[in-house]
Formats: C-alpha cells, sequence, structure tokens
C-alpha cells in the first residue's frame, strides 16, 4: 500500500442539487505542495443483470442528455437516502421493466470515475425473475423502453455505440465470460 495521500484543508461547497453536489477541495499533496480538487459527490447507484428464461438481457432504452442521444443499459438507479443497494436493485428491476425476481446476488461493486466522482455501483444479478402483472410507476422524470436481446443483439449494439456506458458493457462481459466459463 502507498502511503501518499492527501489531506484536506479546506471544503468549498460550490452546488448541491437533486442528484449530486459538486465541492473544490484545497488539499495538501504528499510533497507538501498545495493543490485544488474538484470533486463530484454522488450518493451512489445499483445496476442489475435480468436474463429471461429464453436467455434473453433485459434492458431500458432512455434519452441521456448529458450525452444528448438514447441509449440502451441495463436496469440502474441511484441508492435512495438511508436505502440499502439490495432493496435499490429490486425496486429500479421492477419499476423499469416490469420484472421481479426470487433474489438478488451482488456480483461487484465498481466507482465510475474515480478521479474527480466518488460515485460507486453494486452490480447485481437478478435470479428467478418472474413477469409482474403490471409495471410498477417509474419516476416523473423517466421515460424508458423495455428491450430484450441475446447476447450477440447485445454486443451488436455495443460496436453501433448504442450502448456505450460502462456499467452495461460490464454486465455483457460478464454474461459472456459466464456463458463461456461457467462462472
Amino acid at each position: 500500500m502507498s502511503s501518499f495521500e492527501e489531506k484536506t484543508i479546506h471544503t468549498t461547497p460550490i452546488y448541491t442539487g437533486r442528484v449530486i453536489s459538486v465541492q473544490v477541495d484545497d488539499v495538501t499533496l504528499p510533497n507538501g505542495a498545495v493543490s485544488k480538487r474538484e470533486l463530484v459527490k454522488h450518493p451512489g447507484a445499483v445496476a442489475v443483470i435480468a436474463v429471461t428464461e429464453e436467455g434473453k438481457i433485459i434492458l431500458v432504452e432512455q434519452y441521456r442528455k448529458a450525452m444528448e442521444k438514447h441509449l440502451v443499459e441495463i436496469p440502474a438507479g441511484k441508492l435512495e437516502a438511508g436505502e440499502v443497494p439490495v432493496d435499490t436493485a429490486v425496486r429500479e428491476l421492477e419499476e423499469e421493466t416490469g420484472y421481479a425476481c426470487d433474489r438478488m446476488e451482488l456480483l461487484v461493486s465498481f466507482y465510475t470515475s474515480p478521479g474527480f466522482a466518488d460515485e460507486i455501483v453494486y452490480l447485481y444479478e437478478a435470479k428467478g425473475l418472474k413477469k409482474l402483472e403490471e409495471k410498477a410507476a417509474l419516476d416523473e422524470d423517466e421515460f424508458v423502453t423495455l428491450i430484450e436481446l441475446t447476447i450477440e443483439e447485445a454486443l451488436a449494439l455495443i460496436r453501433e455505440e448504442r450502448i456505450h456506458d460502462a456499467k452495461t458493457i460490464l454486465a455483457i462481459q460478464y454474461l459472456q465470460l459466464k456463458e463461456l466459463k461457467k462462472i
């Protein structure tokens, strides 16, 4: 382990929003110099790999303003205050896809952009899927289209950059490895 750590001297809040906050930290570097760090604070999120009995990956297509385009992604969403990640995963799967599951298995957690943001994503695999009679209500500002694809179809969308986010690409690669190596 490296002992090169930065000590925060002062934090200046810049913005606090519904999803993120932004701050600038003045820090002391390991060599004694002082520098600034622009940081995005995020409550964390979950993402869910869900595959039907027919071997179709459950995905959603939605418009992403930051990219100014539609993306196809695995179901995902941010943690609400005090919410346990597995509960968020169950809620997001039901709200976005209309599927429930018998259990959620945590596969891995990862930081999305540790150079400037503290967002952590918990990646779950849904087991024992069941189609609900009625899909739970989406958030009022959420508009998604349900898509079910084979791994081959999903790989084609990666090449076309319609699937273009790390969590979904990671999920599809996980499914490929699972199919190849029986992990």
